[in-house]
């Protein structure tokens, strides 16, 4: 399998399209928090299952403390990432919901400067602006 990084990421678009699709499907007939309970068991699941057949498991004691704080923050801010989004999910449209959902890139070119120290082009600032003003334009 390649190891190019435009390949997961065009993975992750596409699977977070069908996670749109099949959760708003599914949380038609049940709570949003329980439907985010459940999809989060079978995500932990399908993550466990990945890293023993690829043998990938490693020692705790090889784990960094700071590397376990800011997956642990990472997982709260997941956690309340999906929340918000099956909740949206069951109040409206998927089409309209999606799009505002994707302002996370916008916020990742933002916050990744303002933490990360990354730099921001003409041509990011540009495309992000792009990204949002095409998410406003879906949603509203």
């Amino acid at each position: 399998m390649s190891q190019d990084w435009r390949v997961f990421a065009f993975g992750s678009a596409l699977f977070a399209a069908l996670t749109a699709i099949l959760a708003k499907i599914g949380v038609n007939d049940i709570n949003s928090d329980l439907a985010t309970a459940y999809r989060t068991a079978v995500v932990l699941v399908l993550a466990l299952l990945i890293v023993l057949i690829r043998h990938e498991w490693q020692s705790p004691e090889r784990w960094s403390t700071r590397s376990l704080v800011f997956l642990a923050l990472s997982g709260l801010a997941t956690g309340c990432s999906w929340l918000c989004y099956f909740r949206a999910l069951k109040l409206g449209p998927a089409s309209r919901v999606a799009p505002i959902d994707k302002l996370s890139v916008v916020f990742v070119v933002l916050i990744a400067a303002l933490v990360l120290g990354e730099r921001v082009t003409l041509k990011s600032a540009f495309a992000s602006a792009l990204i949002a003003l095409g998410a406003v334009l879906l949603a509203f």
